[in-house]
């Protein structure tokens, strides 16, 4: 499955941002999507997960509250829905998909990145 990530961009502190991923090549209603993010100089943190059908979500700490993670397999695409955001949030945003029900938070358990959008939150 091919992934390609999309939506990021310059928001100020407190605004809203929508992330997709697009799927296409396989059936997307087979794969777990993860969300993840990376600054400089970091690795790379899980930021939310779904099943493939769309029955369990799960998300970092540092976002419950302020993000949603969703998915339309009709569309073959994942988002992530930000709000509230913080200029901590600032990073490059990856989605990724694994061929199974559960989407892990560990990175390394999944198959297919995107390219990463960059997300920059001003203060």
């Amino acid at each position: 499955v091919q992934l390609q990530a999309s939506g990021g961009g310059l928001v100020q502190a407190g605004g809203s941002l929508r992330l997709s991923c697009a799927a296409s090549g396989r059936t997307f209603s087979s794969y777990a999507v993860g969300w993840f993010r990376q600054v400089p100089g970091k690795e790379r943190e899980f930021v939310a997960a779904i099943s493939w059908r769309d029955s369990n979500l799960y998300y970092a700490d540092f976002v419950k509250g302020r993000f949603t993670i969703s998915r339309d397999n009709a569309k073959n695409t994942a988002y992530l829905q930000m709000n509230s955001l913080k200029p901590e949030d600032t990073a490059v945003y990856y989605c990724a998909a694994r061929p199974t029900k559960w989407g892990p938070r560990n990175s390394n358990e999944y198959d297919y990145w995107g390219q990463g959008t960059l997300v920059t939150v001003s203060s």
